[in-house]
């Protein structure tokens, strides 16, 4: 009986988690010397293959999303413009650039429409994966771009593909959540939904000379939307326990009074100790706290991506919050992988806070938190929505597997909709008997060969120190 109850435990924390990621995603470049290097991502990913976590998980590579996809919160115009003008023809486009902020922060360089494409594809194929219950929790980390706004590029940012998933979620959800924990305000975002009731947008950032400027705690949303919108500016040097202190008390109350049916979470890597534009003091383990707790709630959550311009602990943190979303215990000690060098001198996972001033003083989180409960408090019910039709899912041709199933290559492999009806069971897999045999990507297959490899090259680097 006792094997019984632990077998349903278990079930219940097991989770399906889709994560989507397109091999392409790292040659993107915004140019030398730019903080923002899509790279990283292609970090996460080697990382999450030798750690093993991708086992667990579903990974889909997303179709990019179509012209008309991105224009359903985006301009025409704007879009025109991203996809029409390149580092070859900019002369042309001058006034555009202006109109549109492109050129300092947010160059335009080779192949970005394709960039956006990916980032908004991702994004949009995980909240339809949602939407159709064939998945619990769905991940993207080339998405997360939150500055973006409806005609203008902003913070790195050209398309906002969490505004386009969440508008793809409201086909189907009531009520969507969105928590930010960027260390940069969620002004994107926030500002698309400003005025309704059916999304509210929550961010905790870094507040006071600081990009983007907004997210004042006066900030509350307009119109229908009114305190829908809720802000919590912190200040330099906040550390694990300061921001759990005031991130689980808001976000518990939120979950209690709005009632979301989805949950959007932006994992921007940011707010950890060491980022290069982020004042924050965060570890790894207070970062994916917030991950852990809206788990436990167990609703429908998509997590994205976002800023990080340390790529090495970018890697570190959403390696981590993959593992934390797919419930695995991972070690501190990194497998050997092709970014390994990226992770010297310690090649470990975690990383350990600086020894920075808090300016966060329990008086001043004190009269944060009652000025946000406060707004809390006024919600006197979770808002409601007539029936509809449902429209059709944004990415067209995935309502149809039939048409699917003819566009794929018979080359390659059998169409995952063919696939899924075949998934081995979980007490099947074990390596020497999956497809390809797994064992190099066991966590110290490659690494035992690097340290012997390394014990001869000093060997040998010793005798020529001799020989000279």
């Amino acid at each position: 009986r006792m094997a019984a109850i632990a077998q349903n435990t278990q079930d219940h924390s097991k989770r399906r988690v889709a994560y989507y990621y397109d091999s392409n995603i790292g040659n993107y470049y915004y140019g030398q010397g730019h903080v923002m290097k899509p790279h990283r991502i292609r970090m996460t990913h080697h990382l999450l293959l030798n750690y093993g976590i991708y086992r667990d998980l579903e990974v889909y590579r997303p179709f990019p999303a179509a012209f008309d996809e991105m224009t359903r919160f985006h301009s025409e115009e704007y879009m025109t413009f991203l996809k029409t003008a390149t580092p070859d023809n900019l002369k042309l486009y001058n006034k555009q650039m202006l109109k549109f902020n492109v050129g300092e922060d947010c160059p335009l360089f080779d192949g970005l429409y394709e960039f956006c494409q990916l980032s908004s594809g991702g994004s949009l194929a995980a909240a339809v994966k949602m939407n159709k219950l064939k998945a619990d929790i769905a991940i993207n980390w080339m998405g997360g771009l939150h500055h973006a706004k409806k005609s203008e590029a902003s913070g790195f940012c050209y398309t906002n593909d969490i505004v386009l998933g969440i508008l793809e979620l409201l086909k189907y959800h009531k009520r969507v959540l969105y928590v930010d924990i960027d260390v940069h305000h969620g002004d994107g975002v926030e500002e698309a939904f400003y005025t309704t009731d059916r999304v509210m947008t929550v961010s905790f950032h870094k507040y006071g000379e600081f990009f983007p400027g907004t997210g004042d705690l006066k900030d509350v949303g307009a119109g229908k939307g009114r305190f829908y919108s809720l802000n919590v500016p912190l200040r330099d040097g906040v550390n694990d326990e300061t921001y759990q202190s005031i991130f689980k008390p808001v976000m518990t109350k939120v979950m209690e009074k709005f009632q979301p049916s989805a949950v959007v979470l932006q994992c921007g890597a940011d707010s950890l100790n060491g980022d290069r534009l982020g004042p924050f003091n965060l570890t790894l383990r207070g970062h994916g706290e917030c991950v852990t707790f809206f788990r436990s709630y167990n609703i429908p959550m998509m997590m994205v991506g976002g800023g990080g311009y340390t790529p090495r602990n970018v890697a570190r943190c959403w390696t981590y919050e993959t593992a934390l979303a797919v419930d695995k215990s991972i070690p501190d000690e990194l497998p050997y992988n092709d970014y390994f060098e990226y992770f010297g001198p310690n090649y470990r996972l975690h990383i350990d806070p600086s020894t920075a001033t808090n300016d966060n003083t329990p008086e001043y989180l004190k009269k944060v938190l009652e000025s946000v409960v406060l707004n809390l408090d006024r919600l006197t019910f979770a808002p409601s929505v007539q029936m509809q039709p449902i429209p059709d899912d944004a990415i067209k041709c995935l309502n149809d597997s039939t048409l699917l199933q003819d566009m794929a290559n018979p080359d390659s492999r059998l169409h995952p909709s063919i696939m899924d009806g075949v998934t081995q069971d979980q007490g099947e897999f074990y390596d020497g008997e999956t497809e390809g045999d797994d064992r190099k990507n066991e966590h110290n297959a490659k690494r035992a060969a690097e340290t012997e490899t390394n014990t001869e090259m000093k060997r040998a680097r010793t005798d020529n120190d001799i020989i000279e």
